[in-house]
């Protein structure tokens, strides 16, 4: 910490910032000339800058990302939540890091693992609805999920009207400098669609949502015991996953949940001083320690009693993923 608190600058985090909306002006020359494999491939690249763009702002929410929490919380907004239609920056704070970092897994407090249950990863979910689950932003409830979450963002009592223009003269401005389906293939598409799959795949390996132990003890013990590291034998995959779906410490949950105060870079060297958590699993989606594998073997226990408290109460509201 001492070292973090020495190397925090105000400068480097808005350049980063910066060169991630450099890079996307990139893709949409790409997606301008380069035919239908240009305008998939920016499609593709933007769901990616749009995750990059929401883990650089979420060490913001933590107030680590510049030496002047103030300034961390202006950058986040001008350019990841106002550009991408977000919450503002204090409602974020508010569920992300007092309503979800302290009740991780626990039902009906936590926004993350309620919104699971609303996508339909609840015990005794059929094997149907469990692989709809899995791409629940692809299908049309999490599309119109989606698109009513950025009207609750933007059209609330207490957002600005300035959001509102702002959000709307992105790919405005897209389509009247690189043409309309740029802006369509650069912005829309993976803000609707592939950028809420990204992200809704990270959600589902940031804990073992639905068999966590409860414990007690330092936050190291506490979230060893619902957190995961996935890919911990794979440095391939883990590199890949760092540079598109996982970035900026996401790969690293369990030590950011340990100490949330601690910003991207140093993770990696957190996490060998205090190890991993419990469940390491190898893959995403296929073999017996998936963590896809592992959600639903527990959901669909016959036994209600056999699985953790987070998955017996089902019966949750609803809330918009911070």
């Amino acid at each position: 910490m001492s070292l973090q608190r020495e190397r925090t600058n105000d400068i480097t985090p808005a350049l980063l910032l910066i060169a991630h909306w450099l890079e996307l002006i990139g893709w949409c020359l790409i997606a301008a000339h380069g035919g239908l494999w240009g305008s998939a491939a920016a499609a593709i690249a933007g769901a990616v800058k749009f995750r990059h763009l929401q883990e650089v702002s979420h060490f913001a929410v933590h107030g680590v990302l510049t030496r002047s929490s103030r300034l961390g919380t202006v950058l986040a907004e001008a350019a990841v939540h106002v550009p991408l239609g977000f919450v503002p920056v204090p409602v974020r704070r508010q569920r992300h890091v007092r309503e979800h970092h302290p009740n991780a897994t626990i039902a009906g407090v936590d926004p993350n693992l309620i919104e699971l249950h609303r996508a339909g990863l609840r015990t005794g979910v059929g094997p149907t609805r469990f692989a709809l689950a899995l791409v629940f932003p692809l299908t049309p409830a999490g599309l119109a999920g989606t698109i009513r979450g950025l009207a609750s963002n933007l059209l609330s009592s207490r957002a600005a009207w300035w959001r509102l223009a702002v959000f709307v003269a992105i790919p405005v401005t897209m389509a009247l400098v690189f043409g309309w389906s740029t802006a369509v293939f650069a912005f829309v598409l993976p803000r609707l669609l592939l950028y809420p799959q990204l992200a809704w795949m990270s959600l589902l390996v940031e804990h073992r949502w639905f068999d966590a132990e409860p414990v007690t003890g330092p936050p190291a013990v506490i979230e060893a015991a619902r957190c995961l590291r996935l890919y911990p034998h794979n440095p391939a995959l883990a590199l890949l996953a760092r540079g598109t779906w996982l970035p900026y410490g996401d790969l690293y949950h369990f030590a950011h949940s340990a100490h949330p105060a601690v910003r991207w870079n140093y993770l990696p060297a957190l996490e060998r001083a205090i190890g991993t958590p419990t469940y390491t699993p190898r893959a995403l989606l296929f073999g017996k320690s998936a963590v896809v594998h592992c959600h639903h073997r527990v959901l669909v226990a016959s036994d209600p009693l056999s699985v953790s408290g987070s998955a017996r109460h089902s019966q949750v509201g609803l809330a918009e993923r911070p």
